[in-house]
């Protein structure tokens, strides 16, 4: 390779990048992930809770893929904690992953936010990082399905 066929490259950060960017590195790391554990079979888990008029009070967003449940996001408003509506909503989350074939379900949550809930609906703490935030902890739980 001639010194004229050499690329220059270089590290540049970028606090706003644009879509193509971003898209370029997802799509560069799915490739490969696919490449090296198959194809993912991503699908989206979405479920809310709403009133009569179609308000979102809560919900549990996730994907499935490579046999397993992630559930990304959990939340309930105040009014509706402790009511059974968590419950229902990992219920029925993991009944469609079931559905697809899943086998397993992880999370991660922090330990001011509900590590109880996790446990008392079958999921077993394996993984935590102490310290994140300061005076808390990351934790991550799964469950077989």
């Amino acid at each position: 390779m001639s010194a004229a066929e050499i690329k220059r490259f270089e590290i540049v950060e970028d606090a706003a990048p644009e879509f193509e960017a971003v898209g370029a590195i997802q799509r560069g790391l799915h490739e490969f992930n696919q490449a090296m554990g198959g194809p993912y079979d991503r699908e989206p888990v979405t479920l809310l809770v709403q009133d009569s008029d179609g308000h979102t009070f809560g919900g549990l967003l996730g994907l499935t893929f490579w046999g397993w449940l992630f559930i990304d996001w959990l939340w309930l408003s105040p009014e509706l904690r402790g009511k059974g509506y968590g419950a229902e909503l990992l219920t029925r989350a993991e009944a469609i992953a079931r559905e697809r074939g899943c086998t397993n379900a992880y999370t991660d949550t922090f330990s001011f936010q509900a590590p109880g809930f996790w446990q008392r609906n079958g999921y077993v703490e394996f993984g935590r990082l102490d310290g994140m935030p300061a005076g808390h902890a990351r934790v991550w739980f799964r469950k077989a399905l």
